[in-house]
């Protein structure tokens, strides 16, 4: 038995309880570098908890289709992690609620070019999903001597729809 979910397009409202968008559409905050650089500041709150530090890594993640079989959820639960796709291709961002400790019902998303998301500290979501190759991303999170990651199988698992 599975169960179904249809993907639908990422918002500021719908993905404001697990974190922030990090998108480089529409004018930007602030010009700099004598006007030939503008910045969009500041997108996203940053937590890598008391003993972390930040840490900024490359991942080469395989393309999914649709549709997609999603058998786990993760967490970390020390600190935020962020996800910053290095080209302009959409993926897919899947996150949960979570419900005492496990993660209730999954809402799947699908970013527009040039998004990127930083899920809270303790947010469940799905793993790293690019839909095209390469699947190059750029991910911040949290670097320290402690666990940082909880796993969480699901039976039955969900389908995606795209």
């Amino acid at each position: 038995m599975t169960r179904a979910i249809h993907s639908q397009p990422l918002t500021r409202e719908s993905f404001a309880p697990f974190g922030e968008i990090l998108d480089a559409s529409g004018q930007p905050d602030r010009m700099i570098n004598a006007g030939m650089c503008g910045r969009h500041h500041d997108l996203a709150a940053l937590d890598f908890g008391q003993d972390g530090q930040a840490g900024i890594s490359i991942f080469d993640a395989r393309p999914r289709s649709f549709p997609y079989t999603l058998d786990l959820l993760e967490r970390h639960p020390e600190g935020s992690q962020a996800f910053l796709p290095l080209t302009g291709h959409p993926f897919l961002v899947i996150v949960a609620p979570d419900h005492n400790g496990a993660p209730g019902t999954p809402l799947a998303f699908i970013t527009h070019p040039y998004q990127g998301v930083n899920f809270r500290r303790g947010t469940w979501h799905g793993v790293l999903t690019p839909l095209a190759e390469p699947g190059l991303f750029a991910v911040v999170d949290r670097i320290g001597a402690t666990t940082n990651l909880d796993e969480y199988p699901l039976d039955p698992p969900y389908v995606i729809k795209g």
